[in-house]
């Protein structure tokens, strides 16, 4: 339980659901001592309301009008997902519906196309489509109705969930998943909740995490240790079939000169910043 100003003991803020997205590609030709996987990492806007500053995969929470269409659904349909995540059929088809927006609204990056075929190159009107999802005047599902586009959750593959710790202000159950980028698109910087992104191999974002110079919840910090374990986008997502996704919580604890921590699953201690407590 967490603790307000006054030293009073504050109920836990009850976690919602949100979906991100571990979006990769293997680099044309890697520099020398690396593997071609990267992944697309954005740093947020320090004045996000959630992990602002912070480096983070795309993703965000699930939207009201994150319903799914069976109608233009291609892959693993929501009870397939929900039997995969552990959630309830309509909130596992709720949670893949947000993380094909968020990465669309964030990324450019489109995990939907033509009915039979592969997502491929966006029409002109991808733009105005993106637009239009951030401003919150059209739903996913109306995207994908306009375009005659089908959501293709088959290109997505579970990875991890994790649910925020209660001393935490904001908290959250996210469903953390894997696509592999679609031929013929490019993922951009182009969204309002980050001030740069571009692609990271794995070893280098921890690198640049280990020298204070960037910033990871940790969610992130094993995400990026765990693919650092992989040489390509291919095999990290073959490595998905077998994975546990027991919703993840991590252990919060308090050191002696007052420090709050969160023990990682794999042992490690992440110190949290203090504009995430409550």
């Amino acid at each position: 339980m967490s603790v307000a100003e006054d030293n009073t003991p504050r109920t836990p803020v009850e976690p919602k659901p949100a979906a991100t997205v571990l979006l990769l590609r293997d680099h044309p030709s890697p520099p020398e001592g690396r593997s071609a996987l990267q992944v697309f990492l954005q740093r947020r806007v320090k004045q996000m309301a959630f992990a602002g500053g912070m480096t983070v995969f795309p993703g965000g929470s699930v939207d009201p009008s994150d319903v799914p269409d069976a109608e233009r659904w291609a892959g693993p349909d929501p009870q397939e997902w929900a039997e995969r995540i552990g959630l309830s059929t309509a909130l596992a088809g709720a949670a893949i519906t947000a993380a094909v927006r968020e990465v669309f609204e964030e990324t450019g990056v489109l995990l939907a196309g033509p009915p039979g075929g592969q997502p491929g190159s966006l029409t002109a009107q991808a733009p105005l489509w993106r637009k239009r999802l951030t401003d919150h005047s059209i739903s996913m599902t109306e995207v994908l109705a306009t375009s005659g586009y089908v959501l293709r959750s088959d290109l997505l593959r579970t990875w991890a969930r994790w649910v925020t710790p209660p001393i935490e202000k904001r908290r959250y159950d996210t469903v953390f998943l894997v696509a592999a980028m679609p031929a013929g698109q490019e993922a951009d910087a182009q969204t309002t909740e980050a001030v740069e992104a571009e692609w990271w191999f794995p070893e280098q974002a921890l690198e640049a995490h280990a020298e204070s110079r960037m910033a990871l919840m940790p969610p992130t910090l094993v995400s990026l240790r765990e693919l650092a374990g992989f040489a390509t986008a291919a095999e990290a997502l073959a490595s998905c079939a077998g994975r546990d996704m027991t919703a993840i919580h991590p252990t919060p604890r308090v050191t002696e000169d007052g420090i709050p921590e969160l023990v990682l699953p794999d042992g490690s201690v992440h110190r949290l910043p203090t504009e995430l407590l409550a």
